[in-house]
């Protein structure tokens, strides 16, 4: 096909080999399937096979591929407006989404919530540090190693789950500080999440002491759960005593729910496994079931520290997005999805840590919900093992099931189901992951 050719009419008549050299090399690929429709947990490639997607779009299609209800809502909408600027004029869909999404504030009782819509997830946390900064009229941020909050340049900053994401960027925004995340299993002062949680504070104090004033320090950015620096659940006390610093020092606690949010971990969002109660929640990824929107969620009085026009975007509240945003919010609720969540999580966790107790380079499996990540070490020294998470997913992806990987060295399988999987999905994708282990020497 020549680049005055119109696209094929089927997917018979293509050259995928030859389209698919279109695409930049700068995406890190999992596989080169061509997929043509998706149905629930499941996609379908150009030539009709099936796979069972426990990549969830890396946790964006948390209602499945194509539900009914999202896909109605987005053909209404379509119909009638698709782009309708912020600030020329109002549309329906985004101003009930104004209404709705505040309500959901983690551990917030009142209606003094409001929100702020944009495109991805590292706009959403742009916007959070943006904030940040002029409400406090503070200089500087604090992140945690092994965190990923984008990879836009003041995102970038943010992010330590891999030098991939920052390396020769240099020279990046200053005024950011970053601590160890607790992290049980690699913690240097003992594995107990306890003394993870003691290590990681410590740090921060110590942050505090030599390096940079709390009182300089505008917000702690932190992910409720580590997602690309490799599914680590923190210790349940974490939220809680970063709420206690920084309500110590003025400082202003931004959540990153991009990844953990919209019933990922069987609750709403992450932080409501805990009685935190943030003071910017970030979110996007499931936010509209696969359509790019993401937001921030503060209180009303905060965001009113940005004056008319001291942010905003062309394409941020964007009505057909914000029309699939309002669709996934009901899916949600009236299919009982984050009970879903919580049950088919608890049935991987407990049949992964049982096929983990055969596989000795099964350093850990944890997670929370449909969250869920197994890490590959060498028995004994926790050598990362990159080699076999590759090799684990190669073999699940030969047997039709799609998996990813993430940690700083790649050495972390993670397992992101839909929330709307069932029982027998839960049972294939268990037993597909028994031989995939098998066969990679795991």
């Amino acid at each position: 096909m020549t680049e005055t050719e119109t696209p094929p009419t089927s997917t018979a008549s293509a050259d995928w080999d030859a389209l698919r050299r279109g695409v930049a090399p700068v995406w890190a690929r999992y596989t080169d399937l061509v997929v043509e429709r998706g149905e629930g947990s499941w996609l379908v490639t150009a030539d009709g096979e099936r796979y069972l997607d426990y990549t969830c779009g890396i946790a964006v299609t948390n209602t499945g591929h194509a539900h009914p209800r999202v896909v109605a809502a987005i053909a209404e909408q379509a119909a009638r407006v698709i782009h309708a600027q912020q600030n020329v004029v109002h549309h329906p869909a985004g101003l009930l989404l104004h209404q709705r999404l505040p309500r959901r504030f983690p551990n917030a009782a009142d209606d003094e919530r409001g929100l702020f819509l944009s495109n991805s997830g590292a706009e959403a946390i742009e916007a959070a540090v943006k904030l940040a900064k002029v409400a406090t009229r503070r200089p500087a941020a604090v992140a945690f190693r092994g965190g990923f909050h984008g990879r836009t340049h003041g995102t970038m900053t943010l992010t330590t789950s891999a030098v991939k994401y920052r390396g020769h960027y240099e020279p990046l925004l200053p005024g950011v500080y970053h601590v160890p995340f607790p992290y049980p299993l690699r913690n240097p002062t003992g594995r107990d999440p306890e003394a993870a949680l003691a290590f990681s504070l410590a740090q921060l104090d110590e942050l505090f002491a030599t390096t940079v004033y709390p009182e300089d320090v505008a917000c702690i950015v932190v992910e409720p759960i580590l997602g690309e620096g490799g599914y680590v659940v923190p210790p349940d006390g974490f939220l809680p005593a970063l709420r206690a610093v920084a309500d110590r020092h003025g400082i202003l606690l931004v959540v990153d729910e991009v990844q953990t949010g919209f019933g990922r971990t069987g609750r709403f969002f992450a932080t409501d496994w805990t009685p935190v109660r943030p003071d910017i929640v970030v979110m996007g990824k499931g936010i509209a079931s696969g359509l790019p929107l993401s937001g921030i969620l503060a209180p009303r009085e905060l965001l009113a520290a940005w004056a008319p026009g001291a942010h905003g975007g062309t394409y941020g509240g964007n009505a057909v997005a914000c029309a699939a945003a309002l669709a996934t919010l009901d899916v949600i609720d009236a299919e009982g999805l984050l009970a879903n969540a919580a049950r088919q999580g608890e049935r991987l966790l407990d049949a992964l840590r049982a096929l983990a107790a055969e596989h000795p380079h099964v350093a850990e499996v944890r997670g929370r919900g449909l969250m869920i990540g197994l890490e590959l070490a060498d028995p004994g020294t926790l050598a990362p093992r990159a080699d076999l998470a590759r090799s684990i997913l190669a073999e699940a992806l030969a047997r039709h099931l799609l998996l990813l990987t993430a940690g700083t060295w790649g050495q972390v399988v993670r397992v992101i189901a839909p929330l709307v999987t069932t029982d027998d999905e839960v049972d294939v994708a268990v037993e597909t992951i028994r031989q995939a282990l098998a066969a990679a020497g795991a």
